[in-house]
């Protein structure tokens, strides 16, 4: 046996490996688990938390088999929390079965939900409604809920009550939710969904005419008046996260369409339809150019045939309007259960290569959970098959992290009769306060080039604080291993190798 000490420096770019071999070294792959309604997690009726942990740790594990790096957790369905710590919201209904009761015996959903995710490498992203305060169909809230502690905040539309953020006093409230889960809890993001203002219904009127003549002084009229409160709430969420934890990203996934193309909106995709800066009052590429939020998750539901918004056309505008910041494609995964359009099984296969074939789209989050798991149009088999069968690191943020961590120390190598035993040591921290979050181990033949964005040369991700590895090389042989650290934004350090000659 052979053993040798050496740094590595990183080589090439992830998107010219994808060039190589057709799967990216970084790439989002993550998956949207809904809680309101039960639609993906507890399970409808399910208010044990030994079932509950039961079955979150099976999705995560099923999730985890497909390649996926992160997962989005709804904890904030209707002004309610999946969640103990400084929580001034009553506990969700869909968790235990009637709101405000709490789970029995006592657990933290969240905690649980994060750590479990970790010891998987898998992100962790608090997913919370901005708008929604009492669902439709379950008035019966707690007598502190804030719909009845605070009324005047409240508007009702088509029998769902939302937060009129309109008020000062209601984005303060908002904020304060999210700035609670930030300081409480080891969350990797904040992410909000596509509500903002309600989605319009023939017939209903939202009447906040009265905020507006108290608030809207200097408008030219309600509908800027509401865009602005929308900007302000994100600007003012993305500051104050900034503050408490700059690492701890932020992000959106809106409707799909900024705007429509027209005689107004010159800068809108090619499209027909609903969009969120005239229906939502939600003006999501302000968002980018402001640098508000650190990634935009457009909710591209729709085949590449669609008549009035075609898949690709429509991300195409997305990737050129994205300033800089990530842009993950909202997948519509439930779409494949019978769908008109829907019925090749190649249709989103073919779009996940799409985003491929361009830098700016830097992966995809599927809604939802159980429809990956349902296998519709045997997604999930061509996942685990070619698309994620090889790994991926999560892309880097360089405007909020660009400074990797120290590589691994005392890396030494041990060869048995059957297997290649490694072990090494946690570097301090680099100048910037980080340590290592986690583990690369890479496998090279002897003759191979050392190219660490190759993904089909890593072995194992591992979590800190497991230090140690062993690997069964298939062929007697020449060998070189390399580990390198990635700390919590996943940039990556340098690499330290050895080589070893298996009999």
């Amino acid at each position: 046996m052979c053993t040798r000490f050496f740094f590595l420096v990183l080589v090439f770019c992830g998107w010219q490996a994808f060039a190589q071999q057709g799967s990216p070294k970084r790439e989002l792959r993550a998956v949207w688990i809904a809680t309101v309604d039960n639609i993906d997690w507890p399970r409808p009726g399910d208010y044990n938390p030994h079932s509950q942990q039961q079955s979150f740790r099976q999705i995560l594990d099923n999730h985890r088999q497909s390649g996926m790096n992160a997962i989005f957790v709804q904890v904030r369905d209707a002004a309610d929390a999946y969640y103990a710590k400084g929580a001034t919201e009553p506990w969700s209904e869909w968790l235990t079965g009637r709101q405000g009761r709490a789970p029995e015996p006592f657990y933290d959903p969240l905690e649980f939900m994060i750590a479990e995710s970790h010891q998987r490498n898998l992100e962790f992203h608090a997913w919370l409604n901005l708008n929604r305060a009492v669902f439709k169909g379950h008035p019966n809230v707690t007598p502190d809920h804030v719909s009845r502690q605070h009324p005047d905040w409240m508007l009702t539309y088509d029998g769902t009550k939302f937060f009129n953020v309109g008020v000062p006093e209601v984005r303060n409230y908002i904020t304060s939710i999210v700035t609670n889960l930030v300081r409480n809890y080891d969350l990797d993001g904040i992410h909000f969904d596509d509500y903002f203002y309600p989605y319009k219904v023939v017939g209903q009127v939202l009447n906040d005419q009265v905020t507006f003549y108290k608030y809207g002084a200097g408008y030219a009229n309600i509908h800027d008046w509401r865009r602005d409160n929308i900007n302000q709430l994100i600007h003012q969420i993305s500051d104050s996260v900034k503050v408490i934890k700059p690492y701890v990203k932020f992000g959106i996934s809106p409707f799909g369409i900024w705007r429509n193309r027209s005689s107004l909106a010159p800068e809108g995709s090619e499209t027909r339809g609903l969009s969120s800066y005239d229906d939502l009052y939600a003006d999501t590429r302000k968002w980018l150019q402001m640098g508000w939020i650190d990634y935009i998750a457009p909710q591209v539901y729709f085949h590449r045939g669609h008549k009035r918004v075609p898949y690709q056309p429509l991300v195409d505008w997305w990737r050129k309007n994205c300033y800089g910041r990530h842009l993950y494609i909202g997948q519509g995964a439930y779409r494949m259960n019978g769908e008109s359009g829907w019925d090749s099984p190649d249709e989103m296969p073919i779009q996940i290569r799409f985003n491929r074939q361009h830098p700016e789209v830097q992966g995809s989050i599927y809604f939802s959970s159980r429809s990956l798991l349902n296998n519709y149009k045997g997604f999930q088999d061509t996942l685990r098959r070619d698309l994620y069968r090889l790994p991926a690191l999560v892309p880097t943020m360089p405007w909020k992290d660009h400074t990797p961590p120290l590589p691994p120390q005392e890396f030494e190598l041990k060869r048995t009769p059957t297997q290649v035993l490694m072990r090494w040591q946690m570097p301090p921290a680099a100048v910037d306060g980080e340590v290592p979050r986690r583990f690369v181990v890479y496998r090279f033949r002897e003759n191979e080039p050392i190219i660490l964005n190759n993904t089909s040369k890593i072995l194992a991700i591992l979590p800190v604080p497991q230090t140690s590895y062993a690997d069964t090389p298939p062929t007697p042989g020449n060998y070189r291993y390399v580990v390198t650290a990635l700390d919590r934004l996943q940039n990556e350090s340098y690499g330290v190798m050895t080589d070893v000659e298996v009999q």
